[in-house]
């Protein structure tokens, strides 16, 4: 991938670690079950605390202390230009349709940081907050997906940004608004027809929307790049992270979508181009 080729973005924000000691955070259960919040945040590419402002509830999980992000300026510049596309990528979308796209911020941190969805560790991986509209990074990250995920490759980490944009792009379309109002209407959440797997179902599509878009601008990915990714999304489906935890899959327990979901969605976005055919919360998922 030439990543290089990408646009470069002045909303990355380094973390100077003031801030971030071990707090609670508030807000909606999302992944369900308080006490694995922690375990499976991480896993699941979405910090637990960002659902949790959906509910209203005031619960949580304390986070270890942040420390100033320890930053590679290549790492850095990746970072800048991945995000930097899809801000340009989404502008163009937003305009064509008569609307403004405003850019998120992107965070970098190490250890621990501080969001308007609560405190967040490095355990919960990458997330978007909607209360603040920033993309949370740990770049460490980057080498667990590697080594834990088995899903290398610059274009499967632009692919994991691209998703977390992609619930940006919810937030501005009003997407995280409906989903609260269903779940205020009794909606199930979680399982495998829950809302949560719905939305985040939508990020892929999203994320594939926008490798659709800055391809056919950039022509920057070689052969394999989109194997990579869809490699990423299949290593990160529901069914597959509780099959190598646990030994069994609990559909009722699902929030983001089994890997044939994820890739099928990924695949849909990245086909078209067209995020009109990311509508996850029509028929099945």
């Amino acid at each position: 991938m030439d990543w290089q080729k990408g646009e470069s973005s002045n909303n990355v924000e380094v973390d100077s670690g003031n801030g971030g000691g071990p707090r609670f955070g508030g807000g909606r259960m999302g992944i369900g079950g308080i006490v694995v919040l922690a375990i499976l945040g991480w896993i699941f590419f979405k910090n637990p605390l960002a659902l949790l402002d959906q509910g209203g509830g005031q619960t949580g999980a304390p986070t270890q202390s942040s420390q100033p992000a320890q930053v590679d300026p290549q790492q850095e510049d990746f970072v800048r230009r991945i995000l930097g596309s899809t801000e340009k990528t989404w502008g163009d979308i937003f305009a064509a349709q008569g609307n403004a796209y405003v850019d998120p911020k992107l965070k970098l941190f190490s250890g621990g940081v501080d969001t308007a969805c609560g405190a967040a560790s490095t355990a919960v991986g990458p997330f978007y907050c909607p209360g603040d509209q920033k993309v949370y990074l740990d770049l460490a990250f980057f080498q667990e997906l590697q080594n834990r995920f088995h899903a290398s490759g610059d274009f499967a980490r632009a692919y994991v940004i691209a998703h977390e944009v992609g619930h940006h792009v919810q937030k501005l379309t009003g997407v995280f608004d409906q989903v609260d109002a269903a779940r205020r209407r009794g909606a199930p959440m979680d399982g495998a027809d829950g809302l949560s797997v719905r939305q985040e179902l939508q990020a892929d599509c999203y994320a594939g929307v926008w490798a659709n878009r800055t391809q056919a601008r950039l022509q920057w990915l070689h052969p394999g790049d989109v194997e990579s990714a869809l490699n990423a999304a299949s290593q990160i489906g529901d069914d597959t992270l509780q099959q190598q935890a646990q030994g069994r899959v609990v559909p009722d327990s699902f929030t983001h979508g089994t890997s044939a979901q994820r890739v099928k969605w990924f695949k849909t976005g990245l086909n078209s181009g067209d995020m009109a055919q990311c509508n996850t919360f029509a028929g099945e998922p």
